[in-house]
């Protein structure tokens, strides 16, 4: 089974349960994805910026002559 279909079941799983919730229900569901999507936009945007600001205190252990092979990679 590969990811694609293994997700479509649980796309479908998730909208009929989804239907089968009351209305005031199925709008925590909605706020509740959006607070996930928003987590999820702020946990990367975080890796993104530590990196960011990591690289100049790394650089002078990145750049060393005995570790130039690997920026070949």
């Amino acid at each position: 089974m590969n990811n694609t279909v293994i997700l479509n079941y649980f796309e479908q799983r998730l909208i009929e349960k989804i239907r089968d919730l009351p209305p005031g229900k199925v709008e925590e569901v909605a706020d509740f994805v959006d607070f996930l999507l928003r987590r999820s936009e702020h946990h990367q945007t975080m890796v993104r910026e530590s990196a960011t600001l990591s690289e100049k205190a790394f650089a002078k252990v990145w750049d060393n002559p005995d570790d130039a092979e690997y920026d070949q990679l």
